[in-house]
């Protein structure tokens, strides 16, 4: 994982947020495993090393309070035949979030230009 600053998103994290916006735009609640989907598909994701990392990033951005979740209703699961789901959803916070980190990454990305044109 990427080094944290202070105020800031690791890549990891706004991947999450961005992918689940799309996600949840799309479909509403998403889960895990289609995330993970999805942040792979994306041409401008970072590197998913392992599901591991996607959970714990998953819970971090949960009780930050970025996402929320629950579980899907069991019989749901059983109808499919499969375990239940954790679902989740970006929060009016989680939106914010991103878009501040995309604002960070845009002006960190100015910034040397700028400073050539000085």
């Amino acid at each position: 994982m990427g080094r944290r600053r202070e105020g800031r998103l690791v890549p990891l994290e706004a991947d999450i947020l961005g992918a689940g916006m799309e996600l949840q735009a799309a479909d509403g609640d998403f889960y895990g495993f289609a995330l993970a989907k999805h942040i792979a598909e994306r041409s401008d994701a970072a590197a998913l090393t392992a599901h591991g990392t996607l959970y714990k990033a998953l819970a971090r951005l949960t009780e930050s309070g970025l996402l929320e979740s629950s579980w899907e209703e069991s019989a749901i699961a059983e109808t499919e035949g499969r375990p239940r789901r954790r679902l989740y959803r970006v929060t009016g916070a989680g939106e914010l979030a991103h878009q501040r980190e995309l604002a960070a990454l845009r002006a960190q990305a100015t910034a040397p230009a700028k400073a050539a044109l000085a």
